[in-house]
């Protein structure tokens, strides 16, 4: 893959506050029973295609894009990405199974 590709994710996480407003182990708002892996969140001063910040998992370092999950949800009839910071494959791959479920499938696209 072009490294462009992965530098524009390295310079919106570098250029904006990441805001973590989901706690590892807390439940979704709406999804009681959904509980998160680990901390989410968002990336200040961006938009994503349902108008929020780009979303954004945080697991090990802040700064350190280590690949994207790219998510197709049918029930809100829309598509957004979510940008990991420091997962390994393992835990990109526990994060990519949080968002395989329902009316939501998603793609996992790690970094070379």
């Amino acid at each position: 893959m072009d490294p462009n590709f992965w530098n524009a994710f390295d310079s919106l996480v570098t250029e904006n506050e990441i805001v973590i407003d989901r706690r590892k182990g807390s439940s979704h708002p709406r999804f009681p029973d959904l509980v998160y892996p680990y901390d989410y969140g968002y990336l200040k001063d961006t938009t994503s295609a349902d108008g929020g910040g780009i979303d954004v998992w945080q697991v090990g370092e802040p700064k350190k894009v280590t690949g994207i999950i790219v998510t197709v949800d049918c029930l809100k009839k829309d598509s957004e990405i979510k940008i990991l910071l420091g997962a390994t494959k393992k835990e990109a791959n526990e994060i990519l199974q949080f968002h395989n479920r329902g009316d939501m499938q998603a793609l996992l696209i790690l970094r070379k």
